[in-house]
């Protein structure tokens, strides 16, 4: 049995797991149960025995088998267990007479979810096995407005002439404009040996503009391959040699190029303040006047951090009375985020903020369709090329209010009330965590989860008789209630201390700026493939902490203090040595994290008692956030 064979799939499965990890995707297969529509919305046709792509298998039909897999299909199983001795033996067999079983799957949207044979997909794709036969039934949804709805009826039409099912298009129209590049009327069936010469040429060129690609582009390889036949011809291009087709292949990069993505995330931690040009000062933004939109989950009276950024909105349209308006879309969902957004670009608006990580995919899609578009995305670490970025260094205000409570606490304990294991949260935790500890060494962190299913988080806090706590940031318009911020619970009433502040304005107010004064393109270094992540802090002015009279004024002072320290760069929360529950995090007292270490972060500080909850703890709702900007729980 070849456990050899089963050790490199396996490091490559935990390769790819973490990877999509770090950037917020499902990092095991897809299910097809989780994500087909309702019954009574679709229809099942067999197909029989076909050849089924293998790079388009990207997922099981039931859940059973799909946490054993990375999305690859590569193994994330221990070497020891029963199932990497199953792959190892299938793995064998394939190495010395092929494995010619079937597999049954079930095709949706063009892509392929398995039955029957799970292991024996893992260990083709392993052995980079072109292609698997397999009954296949197809799963067929209703006809809707939505784009890809509509590519695919395109797409079934194309296989009912062709039964070619390996190419795939992101444009509409574009399977009839290959019928006609080809030199095929729109009904006209094809023979064994077109489909043979169709094969031959798409795979040619396939393998040529993948070996350049390596992954990174976005358009799919048919989008390439149509806009580079259209080009050249198809017969035309049957007849190169494999040097001609290559080279031309590179020199027509600049057609495949439109959409890429780059895994590398550019954070600027300040404002840019390079100095502007005299012909840029006396020409300023080309627009007289800007048209900035705001796209939000829910409503700024229902929730706080809508809210947060609609003070923002409300401060832009205070500071620019003449220079820029403002609209605002809420309750926005991630079915009608896209809508949304392009209704915005529709009315005009030059620039959108959307204001949830959740909503990373919706902008990136605008921002692709509509190139002259500023669009850019309220989340961190999100490695999107054609968007930008921005989230604040709440980190920093996390610090000082775990001072505060640190020298508030009786008894020595705080509560650390957090919402989403997202990035950033996990900094914000050990941040508090640890300025909590340097006031009060024996300051020990209560953490609960507002996102776990199945749990009183208040009555868990007043189980544990901790009367110190830190609770959501801000207040909600429409609850009116006092449990927010740092407060001292006295009985059923909360004495508020102090409150972490997302000043939204200040950002918004400097980013307008640099695109009125033309800084934005500074950012934008054109020899740099990176993603840019605006990731500023309490020295932009975008992150401080309020304190209430009821703060004692000695403690007071030393907030000043320590807020004028970190302001001027002084200091880092994250410097120095630091210990998670775990063991030494750092051990070089004259060491700070680097920003891609704080944002990353997925330990907890040694006097934090609690865990990061796992993907199956959370609550429903709490999936997309988690989905895209989710931290790993190695432990989990």
């Amino acid at each position: 049995m070849s456990l050899t064979d089963y050790a490199k799939a396996y490091k490559l499965g935990k390769k790819n797991y973490q990877y999509r990890m770090l950037h917020g995707e499902l990092p095991t297969l897809e299910v097809l149960d989780d994500i087909i529509p309702s019954k009574g919305t679709f229809s099942e046709v067999p197909l029989g025995l076909v050849q089924i792509p293998i790079d388009q298998i990207v997922g099981t039909k039931t859940g059973g088998r799909s946490n054993a897999f990375a999305a690859n299909f590569m193994p994330i199983l221990r070497e020891t267990s029963e199932f990497a001795m199953k792959w190892a033996k299938l793995s064998s067999s394939h190495e010395k007479e092929g494995i010619r079983e079937p597999i049954k799957a079930y095709e949706y949207m063009n892509k392929f979810y398995v039955l029957e044979g799970n292991k024996r997909v893992s260990v083709m794709k392993y052995y980079g096995v072109v292609s698997v036969p397999g009954t296949v039934t197809r799963i067929v949804p209703k006809r809707t407005n939505d784009k890809e709805n509509r590519i695919y009826f395109e797409f079934l039409d194309f296989y009912e002439l062709t039964k070619i099912n390996y190419i795939w298009f992101s444009e509409e129209g574009s399977f009839k404009e290959l019928l006609e590049a080809v030199g095929k009327e729109q009904d006209e069936e094809w023979n064994d040996d077109e489909r043979l010469e169709f094969s031959s040429i798409y795979r040619r060129f396939m393998a040529e503009y993948t070996a350049q690609d390596k992954g990174k582009m976005s358009v799919t390889v048919g989008d390439a391959f149509l806009a580079f036949i259209k080009l050249y011809g198809y017969k035309e291009i049957d007849e190169l040699t494999t040097k001609e087709l290559k080279d031309l292949v590179e020199k027509s990069w600049e057609e495949f190029s439109l959409l890429e993505e780059d895994e590398d995330v550019d954070l600027k931690m300040a404002p840019n303040t390079e100095k502007k040009s005299l012909l840029s000062l006396l020409m300023p933004f080309g627009l007289s006047r800007l048209k900035v939109a705001f796209i939000y989950e829910k409503t700024p009276g229902s929730s706080a951090w809508t809210y947060a950024h609609e003070l923002g909105r409300l401060h832009l349209e205070q500071t620019f009375p003449e220079e820029v308006s403002t609209v605002y879309y809420e309750n926005v969902t991630l079915d009608n985020a896209e809508e949304c957004i392009d209704e915005a670009i529709a009315d005009g608006c030059d620039i959108i903020f959307t204001t949830t990580p959740s909503f990373v995919q919706a902008s990136v899609k605008a921002a692709i369709a509509n190139p002259n578009v500023r669009i850019l995305n309220c989340s961190v670490n999100t490695s999107h090329r054609y968007i930008r970025t921005y989230y604040a260094r709440m980190h920093e205000a996390k610090f000082l209010m775990g001072a505060i409570a640190g020298a508030m606490a009786d008894h020595n304990r705080v509560a650390y009330i957090a919402d989403y294991p997202i990035y950033g949260s996990i900094a914000n935790i050990n941040a508090f965590a640890l300025g909590a500890k340097m006031i009060n060494p024996r300051a020990q962190v209560y953490l609960e989860w507002t996102a776990k299913k199945d749990t009183d988080v208040m009555e868990n806090v007043l189980r544990k008789q901790v009367d110190c706590i830190s609770g959501k940031d801000m207040v909600i318009p429409e609850e009116g209630s006092r449990f927010f911020g740092i407060y001292h619970l006295e009985g059923e009433v909360a004495r508020n201390l102090a409150m972490p502040l997302w000043h939204w304005g200040k950002f918004y107010e400097q980013m307008i700026r640099t695109i009125m004064d033309g800084t934005w393109k500074y950012d934008d270094d054109p020899s740099s493939k990176k993603a840019i992540n605006y990731w500023w802090g309490m020295s932009a002015g975008v992150i401080d902490v309020v304190c209430s009279q009821n703060l004692p004024i000695g403690t007071k002072r030393l907030i000043e203090v320590l807020r004028e320290t970190i302001t001027l760069g002084q200091f880092n929360p994250f410097s120095g040595i630091l210990y998670s529950q775990e063991g030494v995090v750092q051990d070089d007292p004259s060491k700070v994290l680097s920003p891609e270490e704080i944002v990353t972060m997925d330990w907890l500080a040694e006097n934090v008692i609690g865990s990061i909850p796992r993907e199956d703890e959370l609550k429903e709702q709490s999936k997309p956030v988690v989905s895209q900007q989710g931290i790993e729980n190695k432990k989990g």
